[in-house]
């Protein structure tokens, strides 16, 4: 892996495409993935709590998956028209999701959030957006605000936010307005002070990049009741939290945004992206209708290998299987907790359903400036033990689970995790 590192370094900066792809001091090349397992070309088998950040929740290679594939690869991978796949995930999405009347698809979650954003603008005919700090919501200027600040360059309060890199424009600043998550008060004076010129809120109700932390409930209902009185709409991203139910963390949480934006699971591992949510706001990219606004164009939109794909993925995803998940992540996370305890080691398990992260704070964990207190050291040199003894999940120390994990695979993550701790106790 070294070695073709060295060599994709002469047509990649970085020797790949994908930040989340690296590892310092360099990534592995993966040869395979079969089932809760990957092989890379060195020959070494990782057990995969990854699964290609959160998205191959039927494990790698599920055989409906690739029959899938196979039987649409013979008649074409993509069209000038329509196929009847795209009809069939739609349906399978809005009679699962609450907020979800109708839904279109594009090939990122990127894009997912992007034209959720210009539905949102567009319907209200408002043009601030604001976001929480701490939230990733993909790779695009206007959310590309107060995603991994440093301490250095935290303001005393989240508003006006801060830039995630040279060259964005310093006018988003007064067009994307930046909240503390969990702060009623906060949160309040900032919408009702822009209540006239605010056209959305986008968050997820479950914060990815803080540990896959839920949300406090009464804040999701305050969030939910200000935006309904204000007539602003609310976004919902759950390109990562889909997988925690049938309906999504929506479902669960008990709370239905206007939008949602989708990404990951719901394509089966291949590139995918949706958005949907009221009708009368999805009208806007119905060139049928009257209120015909935005036009909402992609070539491989709805392309029929990720729409089979993605059928034979939420096909399989029963109600069994998610409570299959959840306990096991319960169970992990309940383990990961008494692991810690009896070390007497300091950190916070966080997560729910199948996601879970371990945070290696001194403190609880409720918002991005206690989350950015955690030892990045500790995080680094955890997550390389791990590696090193054939377990992968994410560099920053979260993961998920898929149908395939059971007791057996949580109690491997379990051992190795404790035998790592217990060489930091034992050096510090």
């Amino acid at each position: 892996s070294f070695q073709k590192n060295l060599v994709s370094e002469n047509y990649m900066p970085g020797g790949n495409t994908r930040v989340t792809q690296w590892i310092d001091p360099y990534p592995f090349f993966v040869e395979k993935g079969d089932g809760h397992n990957l092989y890379d070309i060195d020959g070494n088998k990782y057990l995969d709590f990854m699964i290609n950040a959160t998205t191959l929740i039927l494990g790698h290679s599920h055989p409906k998956v690739v029959a899938s594939l196979s039987d649409q690869v013979k008649k074409g991978v993509s069209f000038s028209a329509p196929t009847e796949s795209q009809s069939r995930l739609a349906k399978l999405l809005v009679e699962r999701i609450p907020s979800i009347e109708k839904i279109r698809f594009t090939n990122s979650g990127t894009e997912a959030t992007m034209l959720s954003i210009m539905a949102a603008r567009a319907f209200t005919n408002r043009s601030k957006i604001a976001k929480f700090e701490g939230g990733y919501h993909g790779s695009q200027d206007h959310v590309s605000i107060s995603v991994n600040t440093s301490k250095k360059h935290l303001g005393k309060e989240t508003n006006p936010g801060v830039l995630e890199h040279n060259g964005i424009s310093n006018s988003l600043l007064n067009e994307v307005l930046v909240m503390p998550v969990n702060d009623i008060e906060k949160c309040k004076k900032i919408i009702y002070e822009n209540k006239s010129s605010l056209a959305c809120i986008i968050m997820e109700p479950i914060i990815s990049n803080l540990g896959y932390m839920p949300l406090d409930n009464i804040f999701l209902k305050f969030i939910r009741d200000i935006t309904e009185e204000l007539g602003i709409v609310l976004i919902f991203d759950e390109i990562q939290s889909f997988r925690i139910s049938r309906g999504g963390a929506q479902e669960t949480l008990g709370i239905t945004p206007d939008l949602t934006s989708l990404g990951k699971i719901i394509g089966g591992g291949l590139p995918v992206g949706a958005f949907g949510g009221k009708e009368e706001i999805m009208d806007l990219f119905n060139p049928s209708s009257e209120n015909f606004l935005v036009s909402h164009s992609g070539t491989f939109n709805g392309n029929p290998m990720t729409m089979e794909a993605g059928v034979s993925v939420l096909e399989e995803l029963t109600n069994e299987k998610y409570v299959q998940m959840n306990n096991l992540g319960n169970e992990l996370r309940d383990k990961l907790t008494s692991v810690f305890n009896e070390l007497d080691l300091k950190a916070n398990i966080t997560g729910i359903g199948s996601l879970f992260a371990i945070n290696f704070n001194e403190s609880e964990v409720n918002d991005y400036r206690t989350f950015i207190k955690r030892d990045l050291l500790l995080g680094r040199i955890f997550f390389l033990g791990l590696l090193n003894q054939g377990v992968l999940w994410q560099t920053k120390n979260a993961g998920a689970l898929n149908i395939l994990s059971s007791s057996e695979e949580v109690d491997e993550f379990v051992r190795a995790s404790s035998e790592i701790l217990e060489k930091i106790k034992t050096v510090n």
